[in-house]
Order: C-alpha cells, then structure tokens, then sequence
C-alpha cells in the first residue's frame, strides 16, 4: 500500500499587505505586480507571531482532519529556511506544544521545495512500516528576512504555513511517484545574503520555466500515466507566468491549475499545501483525482509528485 495524505491544515496570518499598500512604500504598482507575477496581496505575520507558531496552528488542523491524535505520529518534518533560530528545531517546538510525545523531529530545508522533500521523506518510513503515522509542515517567515528596500524581491513574498498527515492509504490510492533534484551550482541566484534574501529574477525565472515542466512530465510517465489522466496541476506559487508554462507544457486547461498566488503570493515550502487544501475545500479535488504536485526553489532544488488523491 502506498504512502499518501489523510489530513490537511493550513494557517495565514490576519495582516493582508496589498499591493496598493506596496506603492506607498517604493517605486511600484499595483499594475505591474499584477503583470509580472500575478500576485495582488500577501499575509504577514505579526513580530509576536513567529515560524514555530504557524506551524502549530496548521499542524494541528492536520491532525484533526486526518481522525487521529497527536501521539500516534512517529516522525515530525518540517520543511523551513526561516526557522524561529538556529536550534532548537522548529519540529521540536512542534512536538511539545502538539503533545506528540512519541514523535522523533526534524527540520528539512530546501526552499520552495521543501515540502515535496519532506513528502517523499515521509513516504520511505511510512511504506518501510517504521512510523503509521509521519506529519510533514512546509511553513515559512519570509518577511523577516525580505529586504523590504528592494523593489524586485519585496514584492513577491508572503507568509504562511500548511501540513499533512501521511499514512498508509488504501490500494491504488497515494503517492504513485516523485522526483527530486538539485542543481547547487545555481545556489548563487536564490540566496540569503546577510539578513536578506537575494535572487537574480532572470536566471532564476529561466531554470524554473525549464524545470517544472519537465519534471512534471517525468513524474506522470514515472506513474505510467499520461498528461490527459492528469486532473489538478498544484505547481509551487512562486509567479503566474511560470505556472502557466508548465499548465501550458501539460497541456492542461485553466481549471485544472490550483492559482493562489493572487492571494498568498510566494510562501516557499508552505505554497503547496496552501494551495492543495484550498482546491480540495472548493471541492475541486475528489477521491481517485490524480494530482502532480511541483515545485523548485533556492538550493537550487525541485521536487515533484504524482498522486491519486483518497485515504
């Protein structure tokens, strides 16, 4: 039987910053922001509200989605590059104020893909029988280390935190099969530099493009699938212009493209499972739907997977 998600939850601050807020603040518009990325607001979190507290209030909607408690996970990842502090880890904050108690923890990071990462970490110990039971959060900060001075960068990123449950789920059903990959000669486009984060826009718009088509495409053949059996693409909201090259390279209609960009803009590793629970809220996701879920992100990293959605 294969790995899947039996439960969901998602968190994202109050503080909505629009774009119109944006243009009191630097050299913009609300017009432009919209054209080139497709993002029109973005929540962030309070100086009070940090990583470890998102987490929890998404984690804990997983687990009550999911009908189990929170001592029966085995195994806590969390997916983050804009951890509370160095250490102790953000899964370990996790652990205690979930009450999992029987749950080893750790934290995972590879950027916007992160949470694909920790998916597939989590597939191996649950199909290898280790853990029944292994819940994996992709939740991000970035507002503490955007450089709010910068035009290009500060723009595009919110914050925001999702999470699954993952079990054993029934036959035919789960994660069907992924892919991961790294380029760390390309690390230098998608950085934190000092307190702030960096990235050269043009190189990194032109690996992306390249990279999640493909690897979209290769999970779907790795599954012995075809683009028609295909019925949500979850690709990570990092801009609309590269999701609609990989929805285009699919060859998949609009409608079955998962878009909260508009909304959340770039979460990182909590992109996903945002966008993944507002598809299957809206009930635009349903037992037996097939899924390719991908993204990329600084490292550079990607990671992408093919599902069929059920417990």
């Amino acid at each position: 039987m294969n790995a899947g998600i039996i439960g969901l939850g998602t968190y994202t601050p109050e503080h909505i910053l629009t774009n119109e807020d944006l243009e009191k603040r630097m050299d913009t518009s609300d017009e432009w922001i919209r054209t080139m990325t497709g993002i029109e607001e973005r929540r962030i979190a309070g100086a009070d509200e940090d990583t470890s507290h998102m987490a929890v209030k998404a984690a804990r909607e997983a687990i009550k989605d999911a009908g189990i408690n929170a001592d029966q996970i085995g195994l806590i990842i969390v997916a983050t590059v804009t951890p509370d502090r160095p250490f102790p880890s953000v899964s370990t904050m996790l652990q205690e104020q979930l009450g999992a108690t029987n749950a080893a923890a750790m934290d995972l990071s590879a950027a916007c893909a992160g949470f694909i990462y920790g998916l597939v970490t989590a597939k191996q110990f649950v199909e290898s029988n280790a853990y029944s039971h292994v819940l994996v959060v992709g939740v991000e900060k970035l507002s503490k280390i955007t450089n709010w001075e910068d035009r290009n960068t500060a723009v595009l990123f919110g914050d925001g935190a999702g999470a699954a449950v993952i079990s054993k789920v029934s036959e035919g059903r789960g994660i069907l099969s992924f892919e991961l990959g790294a380029d760390g000669s390309g690390g230098k486009h998608l950085s934190q530099e000092g307190p702030h984060l960096h990235m050269n826009g043009r190189e990194v718009f032109k690996f992306a493009v390249r990279q999640m088509g493909e690897s979209a495409i290769n999970v779907i053949e790795k599954a012995g699938l075809n683009k028609e059996d295909i019925d949500m693409l979850v690709p990570h909201q990092a801009n609309i212009r590269i999701m609609e090259s990989s929805r285009e390279r699919l060859g998949l209609t609009p409608e079955k493209m998962s878009k909260t960009i508009h909304k959340f803009g770039n979460t990182s590793s909590a992109s996903i499972p945002l966008s993944l629970k507002e598809e299957v809220k809206n009930g635009k996701v349903k037992d037996d739907d097939v899924i390719v879920m991908v993204g990329f992100g600084g490292g550079l990293t990607w990671g992408a997977i093919a599902l069929k959605w059920g417990k």
